[in-house]
């Protein structure tokens, strides 16, 4: 059946589909598995997706026009980002249970996302760029962040790592 995934199911949190259509948009490719999870009856799966999609339908209906892939991804990176930030709110509040559930989500939406650089590759991303500006200085920092994260495009860099790392070559 075309557009329907098999999951692999070793690690509830993070699903993988195992075969993806590469005809589809990444929004085609989400109300696809949308779908699949509506009649999968996945629970967890199907809550997170209609998230995603009344997300998406929002920024579509706020640009006045269809989305490209580009801001598809921009806008999942936006959501993990704010699971994020809630995970640690959680924690700091003792609630683990609900840490768990946004850990869970974050899992879902990841899917859609391109790996995820490595601290190396930002490492290097960070040196190259320092060689590039000739950033010295923590005053210098704005420009070689901006030139670190130029060398990331395609990548799903963490913006905090990267300014991590950044300080650390200023200092």
């Amino acid at each position: 059946m075309l557009g329907v995934l098999d999951w692999e199911v070793s690690d509830p949190y993070r699903k993988r589909p195992v075969s993806v259509n590469k005809n589809m948009s990444l929004r085609e490719q989400i109300v696809s598995d949308l779908t699949a999870a509506m009649k999968a009856k996945d629970a967890d799966r199907l809550g997170v997706l209609r998230m995603v999609k009344a997300n998406l339908m929002n920024r579509q209906i706020d640009k006045g026009g269809d989305l490209i892939d580009d801001e598809v991804l921009k806008a999942l990176q936006t959501l993990v980002k704010q699971r994020r930030d809630s995970i640690e709110q959680y924690e700091n509040a003792g609630r683990s249970d609900l840490a768990a559930k946004e850990a869970a989500e974050i899992g879902f939406i990841e899917v859609y996302l391109p790996q995820a650089a490595t601290a190396e590759e930002i490492a290097a991303a960070v040196e190259a760029a320092a060689a590039e500006t000739g950033a010295t200085s923590m005053k210098d920092m704005g420009t070689l962040m901006k030139a670190a994260m130029a060398h990331l495009a395609g990548k799903n860099a963490d913006g905090k790592m990267v300014s991590e790392a950044v300080k650390a070559k200023l200092q």
